[in-house]
């Protein structure tokens, strides 16, 4: 069997490696777990001078983790900034919010770069190197230009915008150009193809996009809303809401998560439905990111202030209508709270794919499920029509949604879960991997 290399900004943590909890690693579980496989990236740690920073080498079972460390210079100017200042907001259609400059631009060239030559010497013809998301765009082509003849693919996590948007960022043509080194490119949906495939042929490069939706491991997540049946604080949970239906929101602290416009959403809902004051709880978790840059400090301090808008108008002292949390849950309480609920809000203003929307459907009950209202704009939604689908700007939209699911009969809800569950099951991790790595193996090396 060829051997697998995995190249990613990050590896993930030891302590990930062989019960991993999610992201990428979830995502890859099954694809390395009868392959000689070897995943490359940074370790996560930094340090002060570029000399001090031997290859790490970890290998469990048949899975070697190699790891780099980044100097600090690196990771502002790599990481923070042109991968999360700029392609990010960009890749999100937040052109407005990038931050650039030429010399993070620089810097992420010369990281990918270091990556590229550290990376090379492990490489062994017969491999089968599959390169992940926005940090490594140009990782390709520089492998290319040491002669690396292995096949290369790439899949990109997040959404793609338009050529008419994406050109905004300074050298977009060169970073589109240094694409066509990947034998396969993949991306998560239809429209994401079509936006990247038409930049193609502005640049006069053959269309070289391909959609590969990803999928959750639905049975693993299922397992997890039984096994977390049992613990105390989905009891404590169930005590405290006393009957009264729970609305709930998972998202990382991120402005294309359309959490100020959920916020929004649910005052609204409560101010048109004034019935439900008193009798409902929306819990929205939404661990903490990327906390030291401004647009993020912002947009706490934003649904900071939101949270107590809505609970200064509307609570009692007997009623809390929001109850936020900025650290995450374990897997399993996450996702017994998931079963718990009677509706899910997933309200991304733009999202790739979001795994959220399929975790939830996962995590129910088939005799009594709960409701998921999910934007339009997420990559799931193209598959999910039987989601209350939203436009998360429009908070008389959101509010409706959730009138409709609070109060939808359980013979409608089943119907709509079951449909639901279908596709759930049908595009899983697993197969994505699948689909992906079989293409890449098609390609014939020279």
């Amino acid at each position: 069997m060829q051997r697998l290399v995995i190249v990613s900004n990050r590896v993930p943590a030891i302590r990930d490696r062989k019960q991993p909890a999610g992201g990428l690693a979830v995502a890859l579980r099954d694809a390395i777990r009868d392959r000689p496989t070897l995943w490359f990236g940074w370790s996560g740690q930094q340090v002060a001078d570029c000399a001090d920073r031997p290859l790490g080498m970890d290998t469990v079972g048949h899975v070697t983790y190699a790891t780099i460390a980044l100097t600090h210079k690196e990771y502002n100017g790599f990481y923070q900034g042109y991968s999360n200042a700029v392609l990010w907001p960009l890749c999100h259609y937040r052109a407005g919010l990038m931050n650039y400059n030429r010399h993070d631009q620089q810097i992420y060239i010369n990281v990918n770069t270091l990556f590229a030559n550290r990376l090379a010497p492990l490489l062994e013809s017969d491999d089968m190197v599959w390169v992940h998301d926005y940090h490594l765009f140009p990782l390709g082509r520089i492998l290319r230009g040491l002669k690396v003849k292995a096949r290369i693919g790439f899949f990109l996590h997040i959404p793609f915008p338009p050529w008419s948007l994406m050109r905004s960022l300074p050298a977009a043509a060169a970073l589109m150009r240094a694409l066509r080194a990947y034998d396969v490119i993949g991306v998560q949906t239809e429209d994401d193809a079509r936006n990247m495939n038409e930049a193609f042929a502005v640049l006069g490069i053959p269309a070289r996009a391909r959609v590969f939706p990803i999928g959750i491991d639905p049975d693993s997540f299922a397992t997890c809303a039984r096994e977390g049946q049992g613990l105390p604080q989905l009891r404590r949970l169930q005590q405290d809401l006393r009957g009264m239906p729970l609305i709930i929101g998972v998202d990382r602290m991120d402005y294309s998560k359309g959490l100020p416009e959920r916020l929004r959403g649910y005052d609204t809902f409560l101010k048109r439905y004034p019935e439900y004051r008193g009798k409902v709880v929306y819990l929205q978790i939404t661990p903490v990111s990327r906390g030291s840059v401004p647009e993020y400090q912002s947009l706490r301090a934003e649904l900071d202030q939101l949270v107590g808008h809505i609970n200064g108008t509307y609570g009692a002292f007997d009623w809390t209508p929001v109850r936020y949390l900025t650290h995450p849950l374990p897997r399993e309480l996450l996702a017994a709270f998931f079963q718990l609920s009677s509706a899910v809000l997933v309200t991304p203003l733009r999202d790739g794919m979001n795994l959220v929307a399929k975790e939830y459907v996962a995590a129910q009950l088939a005799d009594n499920p709960g409701v998921l209202i999910l934007s339009r704009f997420a990559g799931a939604a193209a598959d999910m029509d039987d989601a209350l689908q939203v436009n998360p700007h429009d908070s008389d939209e959101i509010a409706t949604a959730l009138h409709k699911a609070l109060s939808m009969s359980a013979s409608e809800r089943k119907v709509r879960w079951e449909r639901l569950r279908t596709d759930v099951w049908r595009v899983t991790a697993a197969s994505w991997a699948r689909s992906f790595i079989a293409a890449l193996s098609e390609v014939r090396t020279a």
